[in-house]
């Protein structure tokens, strides 16, 4: 049944809390060459989602024209691995080309960046942030179940010369894999002029193994820097999910992501737009909104942004306003099929 959203409510993604997606993450595949242990099931219990029920370049452009016509400016493509999609770079031109889009970039395992970052930029891709959990080789492989920490690093040297931008390092912190390397990760980021974001371990792995005692917090990612840098507090603008820090060199950059010990769920700005057409208001939601019978049964853009506007006036409070043990919530999608 249609949720009643009031008369003098804005025309716009606003929920009943006040606040106005105005940035879309759009996963254009579930499928992933690496198997991340805080991200994806047992290689064994994979079940792809069928190529039938995967959105089309157009079905994803469609949605996108009537989103930016509801106020989205901002969008970033993920997956899955978002490059494992073919001919990606047709997308992103599309995108690029509607009214009230002002960004457009991509989350990526970097596999693909080195022979792919110059026909990004060349699409209208603005930057990339490539997920790096470890500099050590063999733990990397362990992290990311994948022999591919020399490509990855090619990959990220390739973006920033073919002069994408910004180039970002993202790494989920875990205790007892990669805690003992934050130190290492940040210098890599600095000799780079990266800037490099620490993300607390949450409860949407596939594997299961998710506990309070595994997750590092930001409080803790931030002792730790500050044992060898100083360190600048430059904040978190309203929408951002990374506090941020500079050095004061001005050479590189921090953001730690609190989404566990610090929720900043009352700014939350965006929606996302799963591989096969579910409209998710959150990260934590468990109802998935689904478009499809609307785009492939002949509904009209009208029914398509009354049904959007619906869904996300419906968005959760977050989950800053739930019991954080993971068994306290039915679980949402694994993060591989959710778009991070």
């Amino acid at each position: 049944m249609p949720v009643e959203i009031p008369s003098d409510a804005p025309h716009s993604l606003a929920d009943r809390k006040g606040r106005i997606a105005k940035k879309l993450r759009i996963s254009v595949t579930d499928r992933c060459n690496f198997a991340c242990l805080f991200c994806m099931p047992d290689r064994e219990k994979i079940r792809w989602l069928p190529q039938e029920d995967i959105l089309s370049f157009d079905e994803i452009e469609r949605v996108t024209r009537v989103l930016a016509s509801l106020g989205i400016e901002k969008i970033r493509i993920t997956g899955g691995e978002p490059l494992l999609r073919r001919n990606l770079e047709r997308l992103i031109q599309s995108l690029r080309r509607l009214h009230g889009i002002r960004t457009i970039d991509m989350t990526t395992n970097g596999w693909f960046l080195s022979e792919k970052a110059d026909s990004l930029r060349s699409a209208g891709l603005r930057g990339v942030t490539v997920s790096l959990h470890s500099l050590r080789r063999e733990r990397f492989s362990k992290i990311s179940g994948i022999d591919a920490l020399e490509r990855v690093l090619h990959g990220i040297d390739e973006a920033i010369r073919v002069g994408l931008d910004p180039v970002k390092v993202n790494s989920v912190a875990i205790r007892g894999y990669n805690d003992d390397e934050i130190l290492d990760l940040i210098e890599f980021a600095r000799q780079k002029e990266l800037s490099i974001r620490f993300i607390e371990f949450m409860p949407l792995d596939g594997l299961g193994i998710w506990n309070p005692d595994s997750m590092v917090s930001g409080a803790e990612i931030l002792a730790k820097a500050r044992s060898r840098y100083e360190m600048v507090p430059n904040g978190r603008e309203s929408g951002d999910t990374a506090t941020l820090w500079k050095f004061p060199d001005g050479i590189g950059e921090l953001g730690v992501i609190t989404p566990m010990t610090d929720p900043f769920c009352d700014a939350c700005d965006r929606v996302r737009l799963t591989s096969d057409g579910k409209l998710l208001s959150c990260l934590f939601d468990t109802e998935y909104h689904d478009l499809k019978p609307i785009i492939r049964n002949g509904g009209s853009d009208d029914e398509l942004s009354e049904y959007i506007l619906q869904s996300v006036w419906k968005k959760p409070d977050g989950v800053g306003y739930m019991p954080w043990v993971k068994q306290a919530w039915p679980k949402p999608r694994n993060m591989d099929a959710i778009g991070g």
